[in-house]
């Protein structure tokens, strides 16, 4: 008896108990966690609430579906791009840019997203396009305005090289081969979109 008592002093000790945003943010630690291992179709409420070591009540709480939950996972979780690299030209720029954004997809925060946008249908994805566009797509599209505008200053690219189709032809192309290809971009791919299609956009 003495020996359960203390087993189980022992265990409240060893957990205790959390609340407000520490238990927020192991609940959407574990949520991501799950998407990036078992995919959105696999994503449980009850699976997230063992990965955080809570009940399934604290995450019902907190987030009334599992929509609201991966939206609020993303935000939270998603990798930052602070400054564009300056590596002295336009081209190596652009280059290093691609490969930071593709760890950027291969974080957890980004394996999780890409399971999202893999697996979603056309009704569920709409409820993530704010995450993706705000998290993703704008943030990724003006630094490459930042690199187009140096450019242009250093007389590498034309007046009008700061164009929405121009900068938006990067991250798109990323989005389409994730999406509808399901591939990833190797280093000798960026290379190629940057020499055959940037390149020749920006040069004046």
């Amino acid at each position: 008896m003495a020996t359960s008592r203390w087993s189980a002093v022992s265990a409240r000790t060893a957990t205790p108990r959390r609340r407000g945003p520490v238990l927020e943010r192991a609940i959407l630690d574990a949520a991501l966690e799950q998407l990036s291992t078992v995919g959105w179709s696999g994503l449980t409420m009850e699976g997230v609430a063992a990965g955080a070591q809570t009940g399934k009540a604290a995450v019902y709480r907190r987030w009334p579906s599992k929509e609201d939950l991966v939206v609020d996972a993303l935000r939270a979780g998603l990798p930052r791009l602070d400054s564009p690299p300056d590596c002295g030209s336009v081209r190596e720029d652009l280059l290093q840019l691609c490969k930071e954004m593709r760890v950027s997809m291969f974080s957890r925060t980004g394996s999780a997203l890409r399971a999202v946008l893999h697996e979603c249908d056309t009704s569920a994805a709409e409820r993530f396009h704010d995450v993706i566009f705000q998290g993703v797509i704008e943030p990724s599209v003006q630094l490459i305005k930042e690199v187009v505008r140096r450019g242009i200053e250093r007389g590498e690219v034309r007046s009008g090289g700061v164009d929405a189709y121009v900068c938006d032809v990067i991250p798109a192309m990323l989005m389409y081969r994730s999406k509808v290809c399901g591939s990833e971009w190797r280093d000798e791919e960026f290379e190629a979109l940057i020499d055959q299609v940037m390149v020749p956009m920006l040069r004046p």
